[in-house]
């Protein structure tokens, strides 16, 4: 399974690259909103920091806004991909861009059936909430594996890219799933690395080297 990690704060971002786990970033307009600056000089900084996809996200609403965005964060770097709500105009959007050429990623998805459009469609990535769903007391990791038994039974190339991961739990259950990629935010993925075994253990043989 791929790890993106869910910032868009470059020193999080390289702080999570030095452990060589990342393959990508995703970002939206709340996690740029947070950042101080030019949000296209950060991205580009991004996406130098980062060689796989760095998702960005559209915040027009009608499919020609979208495509007049989507064409403009393209020029930012190569390696970018256009995140696209799943609305009606959302998926007007992305069977536009993949006839372009363009990558993109449906994200707000909250059901198989959303993801199948988003396939149908020609979406790169398809991202299920699932944190989200957990929220209002549906089962996110059922619509994950709902996601993941459909693409399969007919062999769709878009990957599932699970979001929205609020624990160590959850990532562990994408995994299992069979998830193409996962996207994390940095308190998630520093905590994937902590086990109390590993301390104590650790704490034992320094000890014990230390009484040779």
């Amino acid at each position: 399974m791929k790890i993106f990690l869910d910032s868009a704060n470059l020193e999080q971002i390289r702080q999570a690259k030095a452990l060589g786990a990342i393959e990508g970033v995703t970002t939206n307009p709340s996690l740029l909103a947070r950042e101080k600056g030019d949000w296209k000089r950060a991205i580009r900084q991004i996406c130098k920091e980062i060689d796989g996809p760095v998702s960005v996200e559209v915040i027009a609403t009608e499919a020609s806004a979208m495509l007049t965005e989507a064409r403009d964060l393209v020029k930012i770097a190569p390696n970018i991909v256009v995140k696209v709500p799943l609305t009606l105009e959302g998926l007007k959007a992305i069977a536009e861009l993949h006839r372009r050429g363009i990558e993109t990623n449906a994200t707000l998805v909250f059901s198989a059936n959303q993801a199948l459009l988003a396939a149908k469609a020609g979406a790169s990535f398809v991202s299920p909430f699932i944190g989200r769903l957990d929220d209002i007391g549906q089962d996110g990791m059922q619509t994950l594996q709902d996601i993941m038994t459909v693409f399969r039974n007919y062999d769709l190339t878009t990957q599932v890219l699970a979001a929205s991961i609020r624990h160590a739990n959850h990532f562990f259950q994408a995994a299992m799933l069979g998830a193409d990629a996962a996207t994390v935010p940095p308190t998630v993925l520093f905590d994937l690395v902590q086990h109390p075994l590993t301390e104590i253990g650790l704490a034992k043989f320094l000890e014990d080297w230390k009484s040779r």
